[in-house]
């Protein structure tokens, strides 16, 4: 199967993709791991997307395009794929279309993750991360730790990532709006669209989108 995954920040978008893309058998693509191999390898695309970060600039359409591209082309995604990410906005999309069929294929669906956007702020700008270990990571509602501001695994100081402030996300949500939201209704238009109420536990969102899939 070939599926889009789209949904807001919050959304739980990483978590489900790695548990969908597991059941499936088929690789998660997402765009923050094609940033890194591209940088981390050197590559072209790698070494231009990395110009234009230090220089404090969006990074082109195209450059995030042919990355993505390259990593369609790799063998294990010959059975299919779901990107994570990407298409980011309506022209990403209209050129993965374009890629898709010059190889005689297509999307198979488009999940849309669908969150209310007071829940995405609780929890985002809940979280609180260890400064000691940036992977122990909690929560203020929904996993936190014994004691106020104190990492249960190792003691260290738990603290609130810029990027998690409420002002912040409700930004982070405005340009999803602006730019990522489109998509949801340029693909509506191919009846490629399965909206999941993303709330509850993440192996209860994982079997809603199964039984989307399976439609």
């Amino acid at each position: 199967m070939r599926i889009v995954l789209v949904g807001p920040p919050g959304a739980g978008k990483g978590t489900q993709a790695a548990y969908l893309a597991k059941n499936l058998g088929i690789p998660h693509i997402s765009t923050g791991d094609l940033f890194r191999a591209n940088i981390s390898q050197g590559t072209p695309l790698g070494v231009e997307a990395q110009s234009y970060m230090k220089a404090g600039q969006l990074v082109p359409d195209s450059v995030t395009i042919g990355m993505a591209e390259d990593r369609m082309r790799q063998a294990d995604a010959e059975g299919g794929f779901l990107l994570d990410g990407f298409p980011r906005n309506v022209a990403q999309a209209q050129a993965l279309d374009a890629f898709l069929k010059a190889d005689g294929i297509e999307l198979d669906a488009v999940l849309d993750l669908e969150v209310p956007e007071d829940e995405v702020v609780k929890r985002i700008a809940g979280r609180r991360i260890c400064r000691k270990d940036s992977s122990h990571v909690f929560h203020v509602t929904y996993n936190a730790p014994k004691t106020e501001g104190v990492c249960d695994v190792c003691g260290g100081e738990l603290y609130q990532r810029d990027d998690d402030t409420e002002e912040t996300v409700r930004k982070r949500l405005a340009v999803y709006h602006t730019e990522t939201e489109p998509i949801i209704d340029y693909y509506r238009e191919q009846n490629l669209v399965e909206t999941i109420l993303a709330l509850g536990k993440v192996d209860e969102v994982t079997a809603k989108a199964m039984a989307a899939l399976k439609k």
